[in-house]
């Protein structure tokens, strides 16, 4: 039943547009559905009661249950989390292992807030609900059941498969920094929580698929002013909290330098043709010319695409004073920023202290959990085996890369000098990502022609 519900979903989500030739594995295509609802129950967010030590044992029993050995499994704890790392041995240990990359804890949900409890999985509508169907338990069971598929199909990989989860991707990444500390000599790493598919609103066709290949670097910086305060019936022309704001007020109005590279050119030469015109024009103006001034006030104008064309930073929290009727001693802001590829944080601090122009406001670098990284080259045998994986599911789809303006687990790939690619199979629409928020959904159509992918996918990186 399972399986026939998955093989109509994927005929339905195909209609209209490119016709799949998918190849039907009925038995990883349940296995992955049925993993999917089991590590959704699992309410694996940080704090009290975090169940994320037993979605690692669940995804561990699976990959045993698929012909892992069980000593090639391993789950280690830190702290409230855990994290899992599993290993098929390739026939050539002189070659770099491949990775596949993703993590296994959500975004806290509150069951009165949704319309389903989050932590209830429920198939309906074609969709399968719950909090991390879409960020990112679906896209870790898919591809669980791919590399059994693969073991089950008589596959020998000549390099080393290397799948991990960490456990606290969407906290403090500490796992996901240990993780890469340890997998540094990799070849390349198959980020399977960045880059997908798009769907179309109108015929619920596939439209293209954008690879990740690079992403912003995110870092904090905190604001501070202080000064003697005094009684607030004796107003002075130095007042900590008018200090800081106006600061604020002039990097509000500042504009970090358009940037563009061969990544982001590459986006935005293809994407253009699947947004509004005026967008679409000012997206290739700007791809011919990142000085085009008209290009570039459309794109700031635009949130999906002020952060594609260079640095941003955005005041998120701010305090001062310390009574109702007394003058602020002193005055805090945070600034988070998304770094373009290439720019190291403190210069980018250095920059912002020179807008506030005022030498009186201390900044100060707070970031957690971040580390500089630049953008993956573009190489061509990962782009190649991407086209190859695609053209069966979805023959003749546009393809290409993409730059996320947030953060996932392969900066901490990157910083070793690993290639780390956004390389998720599932494809969606627009309206339908509700990623870390109520309501998160995926479509069971994407599970077919998504083990179809990884089937072709990791055999051409690891023969």
């Amino acid at each position: 039943m399972r399986a026939f519900l998955i093989a109509s979903a994927a005929a339905v989500t195909l209609s209209g547009g490119a016709q799949a030739a998918i190849t039907p594995h009925p038995r990883a295509e349940a296995e992955a559905l049925s993993l999917a609802e089991k590590a959704i129950a699992l309410r694996s967010v940080r704090g009290p009661d975090n169940k994320t030590p037993e979605v690692a044992a669940l995804y561990k029993s699976a990959l045993v249950a698929g012909g892992f050995s069980d000593s090639d499994v391993t789950i280690t704890s830190v702290d409230d989390t855990a994290f899992l790392i599993a290993r098929w041995p390739g026939s050539d240990p002189t070659l770099k292992p491949v990775v596949i990359s993703g993590h296994m804890d959500v975004v806290e949900a509150k069951p009165s807030d949704w319309k389903r409890d989050p932590f209830t999985p429920i198939v309906e509508n074609g969709y399968l609900f719950g909090r991390g169907s879409s960020d990112m338990k679906l896209d870790g069971t898919l591809a669980i059941a791919s590399l059994n598929e693969l073991r089950r199909e008589g596959y020998k990989p000549r390099r080393t498969i290397i799948i991990e989860f960490s456990g606290d991707e969407e906290t403090t990444m500490k796992t996901s920094a240990i993780i890469a500390d340890k997998l540094s000599d990799s070849d390349l790493v198959l980020n399977i929580d960045g880059g997908n598919g798009t769907l179309s609103e109108e015929t619920n066709a596939p439209e293209y698929f954008a690879w990740q290949g690079a992403e912003k670097t995110y870092a904090d910086f905190q604001l501070s002013v202080a000064n003697e305060g005094g009684h607030s019936s004796e107003p002075r022309k130095v007042n900590a909290i008018d200090e800081l704001a106006a600061a604020l007020l002039r990097i509000h109005d500042y504009q970090f330098t358009p940037e563009i590279s061969d990544l982001t050119r590459a986006y935005f030469v293809s994407a253009a043709r699947y947004e509004d015109p005026t967008i679409g024009a000012a997206m290739r103006a700007f791809a011919a010319d990142p000085t085009d001034k008209a290009a570039i006030a459309t794109l700031s104008d635009n949130p999906a695409t002020v952060g594609k064309i260079g640095t941003t930073c955005v005041v998120t929290m701010i305090s001062g004073g310390h009574a109702l009727n007394a003058l602020p001693g002193s005055a805090t802001a945070n600034i988070n920023c998304r770094i373009f590829p290439g720019h190291k944080p403190a210069d980018i601090m250095a920059e912002l202290a020179r807008v506030a122009a005022d030498p009186k406001i201390v900044f100060r670098d707070v970031t957690v959990g971040s580390v500089m990284t630049d953008a993956s080259p573009m190489r061509a045998d990962y782009v190649d085996a991407v086209k190859k994986a695609m053209s069966g599911p979805y023959p003749g789809v546009p393809i290409f890369p993409a730059m996320s303006s947030g953060a996932s687990d392969s900066m901490w790939f990157r910083s070793h000098g690993v290639p780390s690619y956004g390389s998720s199979p599932v494809f969606m629409k627009d309206s339908d990502d509700f990623a870390h928020g109520l309501n998160e959904r995926a479509p069971i159509a994407t599970i077919a022609p998504a083990i179809d992918y990884y089937l072709v996918l990791l055999p051409e990186l690891s023969k």
